[in-house]
């Protein structure tokens, strides 16, 4: 029998069936993670909601202020007839701010936010009024405006001082930049008793005493409030100082302490002005050489009730086209009150300053301008200002 002699198996190299295992392992991990089958599914389900906590006590003091304010701030409309270039006419509407002053209707806002104003609108409170212009200060950029129709639930702003007001403390303006309604921002005063200059050519004007303050004012916040952070009225809205004409961090305010002397004294004056009962939509005009006058006051509205309705004053009518195109004008211009000139309509009130309510004085009229213009001459008794007119 033959034996054979056995030899250990000898064992193989397993590093190539590694290579190879792992290779293919991350080959399928790779088109698992290209496909996103590796990747976690988004859940439809809401979110929870993290409770947020109280809010700061600053945050908390700025939100008292906006909803206990905010109802007395007032978005004001105006529409108004404008001269052109070419001797036209064209309509212009503007947008301002403005605030309740007293449960009876009165809005206080800035002079030049009304100025020439044909119609006035405010809403107020959630509510919408037709409004006239009582009285203005231009030197002081303020007016005073009654609502029309029932006047109900306007709550007045709580009055501060600008006497003890120091640079630093929190300023919140609210009012109506751009067309957006009640809207809020906030910042410090910046300076006391600044001095600036505002309009343009003749209407140009230096106001002083002004209150500067950093919060966010633009177009359109105009007239409205300026606060402190108790909610008091510290100042109105008066003015921005940017080349652009956009807010640049530097507005200005009339002080509160000037605005509660001015105020009582425009509603005050009323019973005792003399007036015509005529309106106006522009300051100056330029007449035709062929009349005799190089200008005069311009009449665009004559008040029912008034002397001017009495003594057959007639309102300047312009008839436009869809595009804005004058087709045609005619009416009348007053050129001498008691054969002392008018050169302009802004005149008037210094000519009157003196005549009381009942006396007559008489009125020289350019009449049909300006095909036919003719000179004539009415007499018109002074009416007492009680209700709304500019002069």
């Amino acid at each position: 029998m033959t034996n054979y002699q056995t030899y250990p198996r000898r064992g193989g190299n397993l590093l190539p069936t590694l290579v190879a295992g792992a290779a293919f392992t991350l080959a399928v991990f790779l088109v698992f993670d290209r496909t996103g089958w590796l990747d976690a599914k988004p859940s439809a389900e809401p979110r929870a909601v993290t409770p947020r906590g109280e809010l700061a006590p600053l945050e908390l003091s700025f939100v008292e202020v906006f909803e206990r304010c905010s109802p007395s701030v007032a978005h004001i409309n105006t529409s108004s007839l404008v001269r052109t270039g070419w001797g036209g006419v064209s309509r212009q509407n503007g947008s301002g701010s403005g605030f309740v002053w007293d449960a009876a209707g009165i809005v206080v806002t800035n002079h030049h936010v009304v100025e020439n104003a044909r119609e006035v609108q405010v809403t107020v409170a959630g509510k919408n009024y037709r409004a006239d212009v009582l009285a203005s200060s231009p030197v002081n950029d303020l007016a005073v405006l009654q609502l029309r129709g029932r006047i109900e639930g306007l709550e007045p702003l709580l009055l501060g001082s600008s006497d003890d007001l120091r640079v630093g403390q929190t300023v919140i303006a609210i009012g109506n930049p751009f067309g957006f309604d009640q809207t809020m921002t906030t910042g410090i005063v910046s300076a006391l008793n600044r001095t600036i200059q505002t309009g343009k050519d003749r209407k140009k004007r230096r106001m002083s005493g002004l209150i500067q303050v950093d919060a966010a004012i633009n177009p359109g916040n105009s007239g409205g409030p300026v606060l402190d952070s108790a909610g008091r009225l510290i100042g109105v809205a008066t003015a921005i100082y940017s080349p652009s004409g956009t807010n640049a961090g530097i507005g200005f305010a009339v002080p509160v302490d000037k605005v509660n002397e001015v105020v009582p004294q425009l509603l005050g004056n009323q019973p005792d002005t003399a007036v015509l009962g005529v309106r106006t939509e522009y300051d100056n005009l330029r007449l035709d050489p062929s009349t005799g006058y190089s200008s005069g006051a311009i009449i665009t509205d004559v008040v029912e009730g008034y002397g001017a309705e009495a003594a057959g004053i007639r309102p300047f009518r312009v008839r436009e086209t869809r595009s804005g195109s004058v087709i045609e004008s005619y009416g009348d211009v007053i050129v001498a009150l008691d054969d002392q000139p008018v050169r302009s309509f802004s005149e008037l009130p210094r000519t009157l300053k003196k005549r009381k309510p009942g006396d007559k004085v008489r009125v020289r009229l350019i009449r049909g301008l300006p095909d036919d213009p003719q000179e004539i001459e009415v007499v018109v008794k002074l009416s007492r200002l009680g209700k709304p007119s500019d002069m």
